[in-house]
């Protein structure tokens, strides 16, 4: 299944109209005559949204700690959340009875198939 190909993508417009061409051309009770055409705009539709993904999360690090710099400043707290755990002797007990029991039960949480 793809994306709505009415939007635009301009990595694949070509792959897009080569589909739309087969599609038009051929025989509807042929459904096989466009696939190796579909299996080609599919790998650019991913290409694409790859290439999209990884420039929309460029930056993402420094964007998270200004917001939680300024959610800090607002909220006139000086801890960050992980800052709070780390000093928390209640959540850093529960995490060493946590490690301990996984040693002490490794098998504790993983499924059975055959049970």
């Amino acid at each position: 299944m793809h994306p709505p190909l009415d939007r635009p993508h301009p990595d694949c417009e070509k792959a897009i109209d080569d589909l739309r061409v087969c599609q038009a051309t051929n025989s509807k009770l042929k459904f096989w005559a466009c696939n190796e055409i579909k299996f080609a705009m599919d790998r650019c539709l991913k290409d694409e949204k790859r290439r999209l993904l990884v420039d929309m999360n460029r930056g993402f690090e420094e964007k998270r700690q200004r917001e939680e710099d300024a959610y800090r400043d607002a909220m006139g707290q000086e801890l960050t959340f992980d800052e709070y755990l780390r000093k928390d002797p209640e959540y850093l007990k529960a995490a060493k009875e946590a490690v301990e029991r996984n040693k002490k039960y490794p098998d504790m949480y993983k499924t059975k198939l055959n049970s």
